[in-house]
């Protein structure tokens, strides 16, 4: 229940908070505006986050550790997929707090599907129902918020927009009140559990999701070789290697593209990224390989 706390000054709190929905409801959009750092990769693909990923926000006497998690979906054909759903429902378990995120006026069977394992986690959960700035007919809004305030005993139903600065501090300052008393438990400058590394192979793969078709980013992942940095008179260099794995050769073709064009500027694009978060000069190479049934094996997501 809500404790609707009235903190003092000598008191912190600190707790988990998982980001729980079907694929493409603006999960990682909505963590990256909460900690006001991008760290979670986003692209208008559904299933892009592959990884569970802690979100660390500090503010005066909270600490709010948010896990960012792959759409939980019904179909799951491939190892790579039930992975995901593992990873997702992993992060039910021992959080403080679920925000259960749907879109819109939309509501699917992967949504009531997700929500079942939200029910069955008994944390308290919050209905966040988002993208409601994209709604042509707002006046549908409020019966299908009763209609999904009957599917479960929500704390709180909250409309909203996950790129709206003034929905997101609103937001922030409701799960405030549900963190409970306790130490905290990262440094207050550290933003998330996850190496550079990782993120620096997370943000080529969104350009890859960004740039490829509808079907070939599935068969892709990222697997970086070398993360060296290099101290030179003026500054440092950050010299990173990286290889794009596809499941066919004909796949490798149309990721390189023309003349080396499409790999290029998926190269550029991530090293544009990678120096505005990490804060240094980067030095990126990119290799693209075959990697027949990547996707097929277990043990994907580690």
């Amino acid at each position: 229940m809500n404790s609707k706390i009235s903190p003092s000054p000598k008191q912190t709190y600190c707790g988990y908070i998982a980001i729980i929905g079907r694929p493409n409801v603006g999960k990682s959009t909505l963590l990256n505006h909460l900690i006001q750092q991008k760290i979670s990769i986003t692209s208008r693909k559904p299933q892009t986050t592959r990884h569970q990923i802690l979100g660390i926000r500090t503010l005066k006497q909270f600490q709010m550790i948010y896990v960012d998690t792959p759409g939980l979906h019904q179909h799951t054909p491939r190892a790579l997929n039930r992975a995901m759903n593992r990873a997702a429902s992993r992060a039910l378990h021992d959080v403080d707090l679920i925000l259960f995120m749907s879109d819109g006026l939309h509501w699917t069977t992967d949504d009531e599907w997700a929500l079942k394992k939200v029910i069955r986690a008994k944390a308290p959960a919050l209905l966040i129902v988002n993208k409601v700035d994209k709604l042509a007919e707002k006046s549908s809004l409020l019966p299908h918020l009763n209609t999904l305030s009957q599917k479960h005993a929500f704390s709180e139903v909250i409309p909203l927009s996950a790129k709206s600065s003034e929905d997101v501090a609103r937001l922030e300052n409701i799960i405030a009140t549900y963190l409970p008393e306790a130490e905290f438990i990262f440094p207050e400058d550290q933003i998330t559990d996850r190496s550079e590394s990782f993120l620096a192979a997370e943000i080529i793969r969104e350009k890859l999701m960004r740039h490829l078709g509808q079907e070939l980013p599935y068969d892709t992942a990222v697997d970086i070789e070398e993360y060296k940095i290099e101290k030179t008179s003026r500054k440092k260099l950050l010299r990173i290697s990286a290889v794009i794995y596809v499941n066919k050769a004909g796949q490798k073709k149309i990721v390189i593209g023309e003349g080396g064009e499409r790999l290029k500027i998926i190269g550029q694009k991530s090293r544009l990224d990678m120096e505005k978060l990490f804060g240094h000069k980067i030095f990126l190479t990119l290799w693209v390989k075959v990697k027949s049934g990547w996707a097929d094996r277990s043990g994907i997501l580690g």
